[in-house]
């Protein structure tokens, strides 16, 4: 006699998964067409008055102008792939680490990380010298700030049971402690590391090539193919560590190693484009805002909306005042800073 009533319930539940389910491919599709047509404005945005047809042909070398040809594969076309590699990095990166950290406030910009690599950047272009372009002791150094930062977090979350709200102050605490130190480093800088910091800190997509995207693009692959393969842990994970490790999963080997891959990620970004602040925070958000926590779908959104946010907002650097150009870095912060006090204050009030 109970069997129509749990049937019915059943239904029910398939109906609603299949709903979500629906909700979240279109969300995700278009999450894509956003990302398309941030690329193909950001593409035609510059002093030449080209027709879009014609910078496409560009993008391939096949513009009938060569002028186009160079102007859009040494210009345009870096600038728009650093921003996407890099969005979707720190988006992803965001993503995984509020989930291993069971923290919505986590980012690598709230947590420190990013501003540990950028103290290590700093490091090997004053102490070491290793000059104001991206290179392999820079992103090393980078990695090893943002490793130490990632280190701390990790004992005070898994060891020290601090609370989300009191790692998110730590992080605060971390990041103040970076970048005064990161001061101290300029203050001892020449005329030119000085100028070279200054400008690297306010974040700039215009000083890599398609040759330098190269390490970008393995890391933030690499990041991409361990959080796919792993999507269903992180949803366990959403259950508290008790249950994921009731399920089989290696709940400290999933932690380290996603630790890690954020970590190299963030600092090789920082390392190539500068302090890139929030994005990390507002990407994952977004996405949740629609598909909810599940990281089948949150992974990939996180991709798309961390890519499509760099990439408008450095759109809107270019044209808010144009012909200059302004800084990356700023735009972002005044994006993710309502955000992240809005999220904090109703944490508090849930509490």
């Amino acid at each position: 006699m109970n069997s129509a009533p749990l049937s019915s319930a059943n239904d029910i539940r398939d109906a609603a998964y299949h709903r979500n389910q629906v909700k979240s491919l279109c969300f995700l599709a278009l999450l894509a067409v956003v990302l398309v047509a941030a690329a193909l404005l950001s593409l035609r945005a510059g002093s030449y008055e080209t027709p879009l047809a014609e910078l496409v042909r560009g993008v391939f070398g096949l513009a009938q102008d060569e002028k186009i040809n160079l102007v859009v594969q040494a210009n345009r076309l870096p600038r728009i792939c650093t921003a996407i590699l890099g969005g979707a990095g720190l988006g992803l990166a965001g993503c995984i680490l509020q989930a291993i950290l069971n923290n919505p406030l986590a980012s690598a910009s709230t947590l420190g990380v990013s501003q540990g690599a950028t103290f290590g950047a700093a490091f090997a272009i004053v102490t070491l010298g290793l000059g104001g372009k991206s290179g392999a002791g820079i992103t090393l150094c980078s990695f090893a700030g943002s490793l130490a930062v990632a280190a701390v977090i990790l004992g005070l979350s898994r060891f020290r049971q601090i609370s989300p709200e009191g790692i998110v102050l730590a992080g605060v605490a971390i990041s103040s402690m970076l970048t005064g130190a990161t001061t101290l480093i300029q203050y001892f800088a020449s005329e030119v590391e000085l100028a070279t910091l200054v400008f690297w800190t306010f974040g700039d997509l215009g000083s890599t090539d398609m040759g330098d995207l190269r390490l970008t693009g393995l890391v933030v692959l690499l990041l991409v193919l361990y959080c796919v393969f792993h999507r269903w842990d992180y949803n366990a994970l959403l259950g508290g560590t008790e249950m994921a490790v009731s399920l089989g999963i290696n709940v400290r080997s999933l932690t380290l190693v996603s630790m890690l891959l954020c970590c190299l990620t963030s600092s090789v970004i920082v390392s190539q484009i500068g302090l890139i602040s929030f994005i990390g925070l507002v990407a994952p958000h977004a996405v949740r805002l629609v598909v909810g926590n599940n990281h089948v779908y949150l992974i990939p959104g996180s991709l798309l909306a961390g890519a499509s946010l760099l990439l408008l907002g450095d759109l809107f650097a270019r044209t808010a005042i144009a012909p200059v150009i302004l800084p990356i870095g700023a735009i972002t912060s005044f994006l993710g800073g309502p955000l992240f006090l809005y999220l904090l204050f109703r944490g508090g009030r849930q509490a």
